[in-house]
């Protein structure tokens, strides 16, 4: 009996011995508390989302496509491209408590799940004590606390998570050396390692990329130091299924980024060269880039100076061990390797497919929070009781002095538009808000398009542009303009679904206050239109409708990439299925051979 109650109490002692994490997150919260919100540059975006996505929840579509809000309430298909994780989640917890303490709680449990995952890897090669206290120093680094208050990506905060978990699973080797290749390849860590990729890339798609190349790199150093194929094998399995399960959001997002203006997500301002290490720029239209820049670069240099310091600390106090190299070397080779990207001279390897997208150099520093948290904690001797009491206090000091200037340097202060009660009273206003440049349908100039326009408007010329520029040069409608011959009422009109019955006396046009898009499927009178529709510059669907009394309806439609994508994560879910089996049976004694053949 005794035995038993040990066995059920060890995960209860090692959940109570990680209260410094919780602690940790709970003052990195402590602006919130201070000063309420902070409106960093990504907020609005992620308020809308998360109210995008109850509202279609509540019309009973469960995976979105599309946000009618943004562009003034014509929409954009952002759903289909910006991973879905992030905005399930924010709306969950916008559904579970009051909407404005949805993003603190957010950051909260995203800096817990990071201190955890970053004490989980520790513990690989650190004492039980320095894990922890790697995990209590995750949650309150410089970066992320940048992400959550300056930033607001929540996304990006969350991706996080994945960075210390990819490094456990790809290094970790169960097996004792002699084992055959499969069998260490295999040893129970590939089939986490898989659902660790396909996160990453369906929470954050920067940090997606950011942690494939990670996976490769990873898996080479371990493979060199190991004089095995292993890790390779490991990692290129797991990724290959990874990234089949995570299909159903990458192939919709690559396949359909030729209808939307996408290159706009590189423009001045938002491309690697932009961005180096301090860079300044002559140009007026950079001096808000180059501010935050400024910020940027200082927290990676604090970061760099942290990790390097502990590394240094580490190895005088000798807590890397040589039998456990496998895991802290890599660790310790990011130190140069993300320095290195940031400088011009790294400008080959920013050529390499995908990496252009991260847009700014420094968010390699999502990655190199990992080796600081547990450097730091390593160059701390923990071996005493008196020991950790001393450093309990002073890391409690230290990460509330540093939570203090997070809420001095760090946090934006929210207008009052933009607080969260008031993005709530907009969206149910339905006035709609500003798009996102790199979601306009391809040739559609944002700037262009009026705000104040009704859900339809009948016209004679599908090109005729709708409103007209307002005292301060955004373009307006209103009725007294005479641009529309009539303003029919939807008889429905639900984010993707949409309908329309009116009269009229003579051909003409029925334009929408709808963005153009191929998922759409448009019929009249029961009846496809005919392609192609004309192409207006301000984006908007224009339908040739008859004269007399024609029913309209558009609604989104499951294209061929989409079907193609779902059977490849079909596909993916039963390869992963039969590696959890192999490696299940492996684990318990019997050989990858063997299990092939059973499986056979």
């Amino acid at each position: 009996m005794s035995a038993s109650i040990r066995k059920l109490g060890a995960p209860l002692a090692k959940t109570a011995a990680a209260w410094p994490i919780v602690a940790g997150a709970a003052i990195a919260s402590f602006p919130r508390f201070l000063r309420g919100l902070s409106c960093g540059h990504d907020f609005d975006f992620h308020l809308v989302s998360w109210l995008e996505v109850r509202r279609s929840w509540q019309q009973g579509v469960l995976y979105p496509h599309w946000a009618q809000s943004p562009n003034w309430g014509a929409g954009e298909p952002r759903f289909v491209f910006y991973p879905p994780i992030s905005w399930v989640l924010g709306t969950a917890l916008s559904m579970l408590t009051a909407f404005e303490w949805a993003p603190t709680l957010f950051i909260f449990l995203g800096l817990i799940a990071s201190g955890l995952a970053t004490r989980a890897l520790a513990r690989r090669f650190l004492p039980p004590a320095n894990a922890t206290l790697a995990g209590a120093i995750a949650t309150c680094l410089p970066y992320p606390l940048f992400t959550a208050y300056e930033r607001g990506a929540f996304a990006e905060l969350a991706a996080a998570i994945f960075v210390p978990l990819l490094l456990l699973y790809t290094l970790r080797s169960r097996p004792a050396p002699s084992a055959s290749t499969l069998h260490q390849a295999f040893d129970g860590s590939a089939t986490p390692l898989a659902l660790i990729i396909a996160a990453a890339w369906l929470t954050n798609a920067p940090a997606g990329v950011m942690l494939s190349y990670l996976l490769a790199l990873t898996a080479l150093i371990a493979a060199v130091h190991a004089r095995s194929w292993w890790p390779i094998l490991r990692a290129s399995v797991s990724v290959a299924i990874g990234l089949g399960l995570a299909a159903i959001y990458l192939v919709p997002a690559a396949w359909q980024q030729r209808w939307i203006a996408i290159a706009q997500a590189t423009g001045v301002g938002m491309r690697v060269q932009d961005s180096w290490l301090f860079a300044r720029h002559a140009s007026p239209d950079l001096e808000y880039h180059d501010q935050v820049l400024l910020t940027a670069s200082i927290v990676f240099v604090t970061t760099l100076a942290l990790a390097a310091l502990g590394l240094l600390a580490a190895r005088l106090h000798r807590m890397l061990a040589r039998e456990s190299r496998i895991f802290w070397l890599p660790l310790a080779l990011l130190i140069p390797l993300i320095l290195l990207l940031q400088f011009p001279i790294s400008t080959p390897v920013w050529m390499l497919p995908q990496l252009s997208f991260l847009q700014f150099p420094w968010r390699w520093l999502m990655v190199l929070g990992t080796p600081a948290a547990i450097f730091l904690a390593a160059g701390v001797p923990l071996f005493t009781t008196r020991a950790r009491r001393i450093t309990g206090v002073a890391a409690a000091i230290c990460l509330l002095a540093v939570s203090s200037a997070a809420a001095l340097f760090f946090f934006q202060a929210c207008d009052e538009e933009d607080k969260t009660l008031n993005q709530v009273r907009i969206f149910q206003a339905e006035t709609g808000v500003e798009g996102t440049d790199e979601y306009a349908p391809t040739g559609a100039d944002n700037s262009i398009l009026a705000s104040g326009l009704p859900f339809s408007c009948l016209v004679t010329d599908p090109l005729a542009p709708l409103g007209q520029p307002g005292p301060d040069q955004i373009i307006l409608w209103s009725p007294d303009q005479n641009s529309c011959l009539q303003t029919p009422t939807p008889t429905l009109w639900k984010t993707e679904d949409k309908r329309f019955s009116l009269h009229t006396d003579a051909p003409g046009y029925l334009v929408l206050r709808l963005r153009r898009y191929p998922a759409w499927r448009i019929t009249v009178n029961d009846r496809p239109v005919a392609a192609p529709l004309p192409t207006r510059a301000d984006g908007l669907l224009a339908i040739p409708v008859p004269a007399g009394n024609p029913t309209l309806r558009v609604r989104w439609s499951v294209t061929t990439d989409v079907l193609w994508a779902r059977g490849l994560t079909t596909l993916s879910i039963l390869m992963l299925s039969l590696l959890w089996l192999w490696e299940r049976r492996a684990s318990r004694g019997a050989t990858p051979s063997a299990v092939a053949s059973r499986l056979s």
